[in-house]
């Protein structure tokens, strides 16, 4: 659960000198009102809205719990306190709800299309998230059933790319061999040959970078001939979509990463009415 000063930051950013219009026209009254879902959806953010709501003394009933599978009209929360304090709270529990419930989602029908085929795989996010929101962005993605991957630079080692135009592979592997023995290494590759490199030098990881499903087989092959495949973990990532990660997972990889889950989020409509006490 992230810090209500964390939330408390987008209540500031909304309403940096106030409620305008509620402060003037709303009578100082309490009111009833409940927030619920136009789609179906599975449900994320329910925990930070509460916490906000419940920081201006706004009385929460959960009705449902994060990570569930609701209905649309179904009611996610019921509220009572202070009608300018739930109408200062109102639009930012919104957006909460409906980006982190859009994330959880899309990551929970991506899971379950992994999962009929492959159940060993995992489905993960990518530091591809809204600066900011990182934190919420990740959380929603295992609530819908998925992997966070690493939440940022300092908490992995991932050798990509523009690194190795800086070093080579076997150099890069060997020092950050140097900095821990605990910390799993893991190289972006593209193609069969630096697969196998990386697995020899010693990367416990070994991503499959915009590899198509005939490249990454091949891939596989070539590291299943050199007696490599079982020392290494295999994820997939760049271009995954809805029509093509069933054969991805089907080839028998043990991640798939997304960058979509966080960068192109499809925010799940939720709306809060106002009831009479």
């Amino acid at each position: 659960m992230v810090s209500i000063d964390y939330l408390l930051n987008f209540i500031r950013e909304d309403a940096p000198f106030g409620d305008l219009t509620s402060e003037t026209i709303v009578p100082d009254i309490d009111c009833r009102a409940i927030i619920s879902i136009e789609q179906p959806a599975v449900v994320a953010g329910l925990a930070e809205a509460s916490s906000l709501f419940e920081y201006f003394n706004v009385t929460v009933r959960q009705a449902v719990s994060d990570g569930s599978f609701v209905k649309r009209g179904d009611t996610l929360l019921a509220l009572q306190g202070n009608a300018k304090k739930i109408l200062l709270v109102e639009r930012t529990a919104l957006n909460l709800i409906g980006r982190m419930s859009g994330i959880a989602t899309m990551t929970r029908m991506f899971a379950d299309l992994v999962q009929n085929v492959n159940p060993a795989c995992r489905v993960a996010a990518t530091r591809k998230t809204c600066p900011g929101l990182r934190e919420l962005d990740k959380k929603a993605v295992v609530l819908g059933g998925g992997d966070p991957h690493r939440s940022n630079l300092s908490d992995g080692i991932l050798i990509k790319d523009n690194h190795l135009v800086l070093i080579s592979l076997n150099d890069s592997i060997k020092r950050a061999k140097t900095r821990s023995a605990y910390c799993p290494i893991e190289v972006e590759v593209t193609s069969a040959e630096d697969a196998v490199r990386a697995a020899h030098a010693g990367s416990e990881i070994i991503m499959f970078d915009n590899m198509n499903p005939e490249q990454v087989q091949q891939s596989l092959d070539a590291l299943k001939s050199s007696g490599l495949r079982e020392r290494v973990i295999i994820e997939i990532s760049g271009g995954i979509d809805a029509e093509n990660i069933v054969q991805y997972a089907a080839l028998g990889v043990d991640m798939i990463s997304i960058g979509a889950l966080t960068h192109s989020v499809k925010n799940i409509p939720v709306h809060l009415e106002i009831l009479p006490l």
